[in-house]
């Protein structure tokens, strides 16, 4: 075990990513050497942030709980802490289960644990001024910027608000230092994220102001893409779309969740907008920014989806053609609405194979998208070098979770700089270039 030295894991989704960066960054200043998912622990101190969000998540957090209380039980581990959504929601359950943690912290009382190590012993503390405002543990390059907490949408199968608590916009001069810190360390590709990206700002005056916010990053001197995600589409900003099309650095690119299409589930899953809603509200998006990209996510097993729900879904998702989609299965989730009043009555075979055929639907529609591509010449950034390829990505692309362009290193490439790139071929989850 090395002393003074912490090893940070964590779980879910990239906010609960931010959280650890900005908690790593604090303890640095303390004396502490922080490091981030390694793949050989070896600190005297392990801290674990989780999620709660679906099942599947919550048993990986337990999982991962459970493997570093059996490192600490072997006397590989002096001290274990674990903070975020899971313990936010199951404090008093993962106290009595797993006992070897030392604490258990919430989603907001992270920060305590500052206070609980202390400085590091024997270490020299740095100076406020001296490291930047977060540990970043992406590349240097790009960076996750979130820009509020918690939801006021009440969405019967969703679990968060009742994680999170309600919306609670950041300051937006706060945000504007966060980026312009960034910057200044070398960052130039941000991604802004919140759990309801276009609610921003309306529980400071009860108006949004997610577009004066993209405005002025991207009015940020070094500030290249900005990127959007997690947007809803009820009330849509419109406002937003025209940021978009004016300011080249906002990536034609946007994350709206969109769970369903058929008025009887949008209904039941207390969406508050409808089917031609929704549709008026896709077709304006790519008239008013033209190329964009979207992305969304989608639902199927919701309870009293029928067949002919799920024939709509599918066909919407047919004519929307999105660039980018994802699709998981319903999970019922203690304590939501549908939780507590409705039955979950689509037999677990069944969302399967409801998944599977609308994923497939989208892997079809995905390939000819991209293979579109192939012939232009397009702007990508380089995240990394592996093997014999350089792997970068276009403005159409969020970091992990999108296609990636691959580059033969036929020459030495600068990892995140960009570079105009001729795309030669395609195939189902990736681009090829080469350099022009």
């Amino acid at each position: 075990m090395k002393k003074n030295h912490i090893d940070f894991i964590t779980m879910g989704c990239s906010k609960n990513l931010v959280d650890s960066e900005s908690l790593m960054r604090r303890l640095e200043s303390n004396g502490y050497h922080c490091t981030h998912d390694p793949k050989h622990p070896s600190g005297e101190i392990a801290v674990i942030n989780t999620c709660g969000f679906i099942g599947d998540a919550k048993e990986e957090s337990v999982n991962m709980i459970l493997e570093y209380a059996q490192r600490k039980q072997q006397g590989k581990l002096s001290r274990l802490y674990v903070m975020g959504c899971l313990s936010q929601r199951y404090l008093d359950d993962l106290e009595a289960e797993i006992p070897e943690v030392d604490k258990y912290y919430g989603k907001f009382n992270f920060n305590q644990l500052i206070a609980d190590l202390g400085p590091a012993e024997g270490s020299v503390q740095a100076g406020p001024d001296s490291l930047p405002v977060r540990h970043l543990t992406t590349p240097h390059h790009y960076a996750y910027v979130k820009i509020a907490e918690g939801c006021d949408r009440r969405c019967a199968y969703c679990a968060i608000p009742l994680i999170t608590g309600k919306h609670h916009s950041r300051p937006k001069q706060e945000i504007l230092d966060e980026i312009r810190s960034l910057v200044a360390g070398g960052t130039c590709e941000f991604q802004i994220i919140e759990q309801e990206l276009t609610y921003y700002g309306v529980d400071i005056d009860g108006k949004r102001h997610i577009a004066d916010l993209i405005e002025d990053i991207a009015n940020i001197k070094g500030v290249k893409w900005i990127r959007l995600h997690y947007a809803y589409p009820n009330q849509f900003p419109m406002e937003l779309l025209d940021v978009m099309a004016r300011h080249d650095n906002v990536c034609k690119y946007l994350d709206i969740a969109l769970q369903h299409i058929s008025d009887h589930m949008l209904e039941r899953m207390h969406r508050h907008v409808s089917k031609q809603e929704t549709i008026d509200l896709v077709k304006a998006i790519r008239q008013r920014v033209p190329g964009i990209h979207l992305r969304t996510t989608l639902m199927v097993g919701f309870p009293g989806e029928t067949d002919e729900d799920f024939n709509e879904l599918v066909e919407f998702v047919r004519w929307a053609r999105f660039e980018r989609m994802g699709a998981f299965a319903y999970s019922e989730e203690e304590g939501t609405y549908s939780a507590q009043h409705y039955a979950d009555d689509v037999a677990p075979e069944v969302k399967e194979q409801r998944l599977a055929q609308l994923m497939a639907v989208q892997q079809d529609i995905s390939e000819e998208i991209e293979a579109a591509k192939v012939g232009r010449v397009m702007q990508v950034i380089i995240d990394r070098k592996e093997g014999g390829y350089y792997i970068g990505r276009t403005e159409f692309c969020s970091p992990e979770v999108d296609p990636e362009v691959l580059i033969r290193a036929l020459r030495p490439l600068r990892v995140g700089r960009f570079y105009q790139v001729r795309i030669t071929d395609s195939d189902e989850f990736d681009l090829y270039g080469e350099v022009v």
